[in-house]
């Protein structure tokens, strides 16, 4: 792989020019895609065959209506009610615009004798508006229309305001936050450089291959029903490890312009073994996202594919364009001080770093120490992982429109009105059936309320809604979902579905938690595989897959104390504490394998290069450590960074992945990968890089370039100057 990857290099250097017109060219190409192309996305998650799914189907069939609602909730002023004249009128002219919006289908009266929506303090009333789009499709400009209705009607001097999934923000991207984090990334880079021509290459060839990765991602919104999620977490992970594996190669360019190497010679090194590992890394993240198939969540598949093609498309960008842009760059590419001076001893070329020289030291010789310490501090922070809640149920930012209706609603109807259970009976007598489930409906706890059957136009279907005593996301309300589905049903007479956004919500927590144990495995084997094939020992994947579960419970375990129990939530602008969104925990574990392998594979495999020519075990701890852990730092700075930027984002979603992304950048980096693993490998000794003999059969990939080294010829003292380097 080395020499195909460092022919790839020259090729690069040759047709510089060739290779980054190219790349342009796709760059605008999907833009001008993404322009003409795209489609909506929608926010809606659900899985198809599931019995809350396919409750909510057969309701929009036997019931006329699948379309998206909001629901538009009036109060009036202290000591004054809704059913005056005064607030009739009020109401009355309310429901007429809102029935006459862009989209709407209907919008009902809160007044309406036959089906009165108003408290028994007739303080508290709302108007359920329908759509004609489905749930998760309304437009902007759908939204925009209601809501101005909705300010317009304050003016009477009644409280007004609107939630439900019709008018559920989009989620976005590019604000003040993300674009901080970016920043960020530039002056880390500036520093690890000392060259902001380096730096400036770095994060423009990482943003050309994130966007031709989200653009992407767009245009296929216009052939497929894609989650607003899908080009987001694209881009966040797409842009992280986009620098970093543009820094890796650069890097090493870099080191072999200081020894003495040509620009041509230095960028076909570089890619032959930066790019090597940069491939191997990139792999490593492809099979943890795509792992998300084996869940069957259609819309978690979207996400793992969007993103893993985003990542080929970095791993692509950092194999040719990288070197194209070196070529063009040369020696400018290394600080003024540093140009046309030759240092031909490894040791001078990582000099300067002393701190990290002693902290390997230190780390390797109190070994046991070490590796007690890490191992216990981990620990100590997952604690909370064991008290970890899911929901899908999202909650409102606190200063919304929505969670002033939910709060009101809340206070005129009682806490478990936003969380209604939807009960279908469904077959020939469904609403005489109904009717008798009632009284055991409501025997049941946690039932605040059961309405009466509603039946469709034949009396071959019947709704009952329960309204429990608890919010949406109370583990109270999610235990009445499975007692509703514990209840008997007639032998002789209809079946009965549990649905609604609560039913829903606990259909995906149990669907994920099912699949977990598969996907963890999956993944685990396969990244194993790879990674006994990248260092040829059974040890050193091991290791690093070990300290990757204890990454992955201090990351959910400080995600679990910010977001369930509140600490530290002023430092994160959360609006509220509460279970975590079900995704999280999947698609952290998935994305986190993959960038903790990355660092694996960087860091360890200048240790093995460093073995495999010779030096003693803990010699070669030492010197790959020298040589790759500033790297590493920078590059894990860098992604901390980018997470970072996500998460003071208004998204609830966003912002518990984004922030145990973050997390797990931090532990994995610093501990794991820079205490851990080191204090491992050097109480392993030579045992770390043992290969059973009847495995002797496998192929070497060569990631450290040892055919490239072996073939290379002495190095010159004279420096090329590159095209555009006078």
């Amino acid at each position: 792989m080395a020499r195909f990857l460092s022919r790839i290099g020259a090729f690069a250097h040759r047709h510089r020019f060739s290779v980054i017109a190219v790349w342009l060219v796709v760059l605008f190409g999907a833009g001008a895609g993404a322009v003409t192309l795209a489609g909506e996305t929608s926010s809606s998650f659900s899985i198809p065959g599931q019995e809350s799914t396919t409750a909510l189907e057969r309701i929009g069939q036997e019931f006329g209506s699948d379309g998206a609602q909001a629901k538009v909730v009036v109060r009036a002023p202290e000591g004054r009610t809704l059913t005056t004249p005064e607030g009739a009128k009020a109401l009355g002219e309310l429901v007429a615009k809102l029935g006459g919006l862009p989209g709407v289908e209907s919008a009902t009266n809160p007044l309406d004798p036959a089906a009165p929506s108003v408290n028994a303090q007739q303080n508290t009333a709302y108007s359920t508006v329908t759509y004609t789009a489905a749930v998760g499709e309304v437009t902007v400009e759908q939204q925009d229309a209601l809501l101005k209705a909705v300010d317009e009607a304050r003016s009477t001097g009644f409280t007004v305001e609107a939630t439900g999934q019709a008018v559920q923000p989009a989620f976005h991207i590019g604000g003040i936050a993300e674009g901080l984090g970016v920043v960020v990334a530039l002056l880390i880079l500036v520093i690890t450089y000392g060259s902001l021509i380096a730096a400036g290459m770095n994060l423009l060839t990482a943003l050309v291959g994130v966007g031709i990765g989200v653009l992407g991602v767009t245009i296929a919104t216009g052939f497929a029903d894609l989650s607003s999620t899908t080009p987001i977490l694209a881009g966040m992970l797409g842009l992280a490890v986009g620098i970093d594996y543009a820094l890796f190669i650069v890097t090493r360019f870099r080191h072999e312009l200081r020894r003495g190497s040509d620009v041509g010679a230095a960028i076909s090194t570089a890619v032959g073994t930066a790019g090597s590992a940069v491939v191997t890394a990139g792999l490593t993240v492809v099979i943890a996202l795509t792992g998300l198939v084996v869940v069957g969540i259609p819309f978690l598949t979207q996400m793992g594919v969007a993103a893993a093609a985003t990542i080929v498309v970095a791993v692509l960008v950092a194999i040719t364009l990288v070197p194209a842009a070196l070529s063009l760059l040369g020696q400018r590419v290394l600080p003024r001080k540093q140009r046309g001076v030759v240092v031909a001893d490894d040791a001078e070329v990582t000099s300067g770093r002393g701190f990290l020289a002693r902290w390997s030291t230190v780390v390797t010789r109190q070994r046991v120490l070490s590796l007690a310490l890490a191992v216990a501090a981990l620990a100590v922070v997952s604690i909370p992982f064991a008290s970890m809640h899911t929901t899908l149920v999202q909650r409102p930012a606190s200063d919304s429109t929505q969670a002033r209706a939910d709060q009101i609603l809340t206070d005129g109807f009682g806490a478990g009105f936003n969380g209604p259970i939807i009960v279908l009976f469904d077959g020939a007598g469904a609403p005489a059936a109904a009717e008798k489930a009632g009284p055991s409906i409501a025997a049941l706890n946690d039932v605040a309320l059961v309405t009466p059957p509603i039946p469709n136009a034949d009396g071959t279907a019947a709704l009952v809604t329960v309204i429990p005593k608890s919010g949406p996301t109370s583990e109270d309300t999610e235990q009445l979902v499975e007692d509703l589905r514990a209840l008997p049903a007639a032998t002789d007479g209809p079946g009965f579905s549990v649905t609604g956004a609560t039913a829903v919500s606990v259909d995906v927590a149990k669907s994920l938690d099912d699949a977990l144990p598969i996907y963890l495995a999956l993944v685990v084997g396969l990244a194993l595989a790879l990674l006994v094939l990248v260092f040829r020992s059974l040890l050193v994947p091991l290791v690093g897959v070990l300290g990757f579960l204890l990454t992955i419970g201090a990351s959910l375990g400080a995600t679990v104390a910010v977001f369930q129990w509140g600490w530290l939530a002023d430092l994160v602008a959360l609006d509220s504490t509460g279970p975590l969104i079900s995704l999280t925990p999947i698609l952290v574990i998935g994305i986190l394998f993959g960038l903790a392998m990355d660092y694996q594979i960087f860091l360890v495999s200048r240790m093995h290069e460093a073995h495999s020519h010779g030096a003693a075990p803990l010699d070669a701890i030492r010197t790959g450590f020298r040589q790759a852990a500033p790297v590493v730092v920078a590059a894990a700075l860098i992604m901390f960074s980018v997470f970072a930027g996500f998460v003071p984002a208004g998204d609830a979603t966003l912002k518990s992945i984004a922030f145990a992304l973050a997390a797990g950048i931090l532990f994995d980096a610093f501990v794991v990968r820079m205490v851990l693993v080191p204090a491992a490998l050097a109480l392993l000794g030579e045992r770390a890089w043992w290969l059973p003999r009847w495995l002797n059969w496998l192929p070497a990939l060569d990631v450290e370039g040892s055919a490239l080294t072996e073939k290379a010829p002495v190095a010159e003292k004279k420096v090329e100057v590159s095209v555009g380097e006078r």
